[in-house]
């Protein structure tokens, strides 16, 4: 059983809207899960209004990804999480690099019009003489 506020709702947008909201919810969890965010309870009116817009930035930038690629969020999502970066430490100075692109990512990327990132990310020799 659903339960608006809106009088105007009919019993079909109140369906659609509860479901959207399930999306919405659903694509928050995808983007804090990704980033490695702890769950949030937000209990101040102004902080469940902040929680709600991210939430909806969270879902409007999955379904870019997935109206650009024609593909859903999950395959990309797992195609782009075999990306890795590595950081290699020696005597002579630290280097971080990132896996090769996969075909699949490069479509991805290319799909998205975003540029393949740098494959080192950082490089650092070191500062002591030997």
């Amino acid at each position: 059983m659903l339960r608006a506020s809106d009088d105007s709702l009919t019993p079909t947008d109140l369906a659609l809207a509860y479901k959207q909201l399930l999306e919405v919810e659903r694509g928050r969890r995808d983007m804090q899960g990704s980033l490695g965010l702890p769950p949030v309870f937000p209990h101040r009116e102004d902080r469940i209004r902040s929680h709600i817009q991210l939430c909806g930035l969270g879902l409007l930038l999955v379904r870019v990804i997935e109206n650009g690629n024609g593909d859903i969020w999950r395959n990309v999502r797992h195609e782009l999480d075999r990306t890795h970066l590595v950081t290699m430490e020696t005597s002579e100075g630290r280097v971080a690099q990132r896996s090769a692109t996969t075909p699949g990512q490069a479509q991805i990327l290319a799909k998205l019009h975003i540029a393949e990132p740098g494959r080192y990310l950082d490089f650092e020799l070191s500062t002591t003489s030997v």
